[in-house]
């Protein structure tokens, strides 16, 4: 087996893809200023017409896009192709009321499917080999993004979406799946029902995993756990779908950016200015190759930095990103702390008998916050043991309940940690 999906995209040199990159850049952004009233009203305002772009420094005189873009231009207000030429759509529902609406031709859907099957081969899945699909197939994209890509990689599929743990397993077992598709979180319940159920995966050697931001620790927990390697996939509904813009290779040194489809900045949040290599920020993707809305300078409002530029030990040359610690939006602040979940997920699965399974409760009792953490642990395990370390690690003193395995809902879909709760 190739190592490569596109060893020529892959593993093309700085130079070669810093030119391809300026000649596709210089195409959208024509592009989009000819076929869209939205995108040329923006460019005028800013001052800077198609023919300004003569390098890809000049990309820092485009205005930004983020999720209100396509708020505001609901349902296609920023489609670049006649109506007649879309085959499909997904879109998120996001915390306004008004869903992000991402519309995609023929050759969109060839860019997505080219996207993941460089995945399904950096993980090392091989044409014909069995990989289940648990994300659901509808709005969201991460089903039908698996599928595509799978199609394209020759793979054989078992499209089971989500729910109904039992059966997925069984599926598993009967059809000897290799790789698993879908959410963190469900992996960590497929793990309970093998334990309750005394069964195993024994051909199981692969997690693909999306839509939710995990720790370091969470993904030691579930390879151990499962017997496999995890994988970090990236990508979102205004990009194009999951994978769209990568995912960590066998060497787990940051992901790879498809740079010959997507041309990456970071900028501080506040001012929106670039950020030194290393340096944590807001994470902005231009497309390259997608016709029917193409973002540019989208800001996905993730929070990261750029781990590397130079080729990686599996002999890509893409840059990578350091794993996405959270958004921008996610920030919690109590008693003057900032901290993100994921912090609190690395901290909680540190302590020995600790289960992945956890709530962040934001308690508010007249506008004074605290926050209290539930945490699913083995016999032995003390609340007085989760407030220490918490306190060590994130600066103050959170409340800990220490609840026994299985105490906490599940949820088929993305996990849900942080709760608000008033009291009176």
């Amino acid at each position: 087996m190739s190592l490569y999906w596109n060893e020529r995209a892959e593993t093309m040199s700085r130079d070669e893809l810093a030119a391809l990159q300026l000649a596709r850049l210089q195409e959208t952004v024509a592009w989009v200023y000819e076929r869209n009233a939205y995108y040329r009203e923006r460019m005028q305002a800013a001052g800077v017409a198609p023919g300004d772009i003569r390098s890809l420094a000049d990309l820092r005189g485009l205005p930004f896009m983020s999720k209100e873009s396509f708020r505001e231009t609901y349902p296609l207000g920023m489609l670049c192709v006649d109506r007649d030429e879309l085959r499909e759509m997904h879109m998120s529902s996001g915390s306004t009321g008004t869903p992000v609406v991402m519309a995609y031709t023929d050759a969109d859907l060839d860019q997505w499917a080219e996207c993941m099957a460089r995945c399904y081969r950096m993980a090392g899945i091989d044409q014909g080999e069995a990989i289940q699909i648990t994300p659901s197939f509808g709005l969201f994209n991460g089903g039908f993004g698996f599928y595509h890509g799978g199609r394209k990689a020759g793979l054989f599929i078992i499209p089971t979406g989500s729910g109904n743990t039992p059966r997925q397993i069984q599926l598993m077992q009967d059809f000897k799946v290799k790789a698993l598709m879908g959410v963190v979180s469900y992996a960590v319940r497929i793990k309970e029902v093998l334990d309750e159920t005394a069964t195993d995966l024994p051909n199981l050697k692969v997690g693909i995993f999306g839509a939710e931001t995990f720790s370091d620790n969470m993904r030691k927990k579930i390879e151990s756990a499962l017997g496999i390697e995890a994988f970090d996939i990236y990508g979102m509904t205004e990009t194009g779908g999951v994978g769209t813009t990568g995912m960590d290779c066998p060497a787990h040194a940051g992901i790879h950016v498809w740079e010959d489809q997507y041309i990456t900045e970071i900028v501080d949040p506040a001012t929106g200015e670039p950020v030194p290599d290393g340096q944590p920020g807001e994470v902005v993707f231009t497309a390259l190759c997608r016709r029917g809305i193409p973002v540019i300078r989208f800001r996905t409002g993730d929070l990261t930095s750029l781990c590397s530029r130079e080729r990686c030990a599996c002999g890509r040359t893409s840059l990578r990103l350091n794993r996405i610690t959270g958004r921008v939006d996610d920030m919690l602040i109590v008693k003057g702390v900032n901290f993100f979940p994921k912090q609190v997920e690395q901290a909680l699965l540190e302590i020995p008998g600790v289960l992945p399974e956890y709530q962040i409760i934001l308690e508010d009792h007249d506008g004074v916050r605290d926050v209290r953490i539930l945490v699913e642990a083995e016999a032995g395990v003390t609340g007085y043991m989760v407030e220490k370390h918490l306190k060590e690690r994130l600066q103050f003193s959170p409340k800990g309940d220490v609840l026994p395995p299985g105490a906490l809902p599940r949820q088929p879909g993305k996990a849900k940690r942080v709760f608000f709760k008033e009291l009176d």
